[in-house]
This record gives C-alpha cells, sequence and structure tokens, in this order.
C-alpha cells in the first residue's frame, strides 16, 4: 500500500482551510495535490479532527493486515488440503 505523503494533521488543515472560504483552485496549488485527492478526501474524511483521522488511518492499516493474514491462511489452507486429498 502506497504511503501517502500527507499526515492526518495535514488532511484535516487542508479541509479545514476549505471550509473557512479558501477555493479549490488555491489549495490544490498550494499544496500540489489533484482536484479528485481534495474530493476523495472531502468525501471520506469531511467534519473530522486531525486525532479521528489518525484512528481511522490506523483502522485501516490494521484491516488491510489482517485481510493479507487472512488471504495467506487460506491459501496455506488450500495447499494443505490438496497435499492431504493426494495422498489418500
Amino acid at each position: 500500500m502506497k504511503k501517502s505523503t500527507f499526515s492526518p494533521t495535514m488532511i484535516a488543515n487542508i479541509l479545514k482551510e476549505f471550509d473557512h472560504g479558501k477555493s479549490i483552485e488555491d489549495l490544490t496549488r498550494e499544496h500540489g495535490i489533484s482536484r479528485a485527492t481534495f474530493y476523495n478526501w472531502r468525501q471520506r474524511y469531511h467534519g473530522m479532527e486531525a486525532s479521528e483521522l489518525k484512528r481511522i488511518k490506523q483502522l485501516e492499516e490494521e484491516n488491510a493486515n489482517l485481510k493479507r493474514m487472512y488471504a495467506n491462511l487460506a491459501l496455506e489452507l488450500d495447499t494443505a488440503k490438496y497435499i492431504i486429498e493426494k495422498k489418500l
């Protein structure tokens, strides 16, 4: 998974700047992000504080790790079943 160059605090600050009336063009130019990135952040994190964003990012990382672990275990189980069936 690609590491974001923007911390949750930075994302929250950018969204707050927009809430305080700064235009999207100014924000995207100033921070070097695309409009699509801004709209994705706004859709996902609108109204959250930096601490909440940190917690969400941690949970997303943990969820990705758990999914990866599950996929590995499922693959090992399938392999074990295949080997057992071959021996019988």
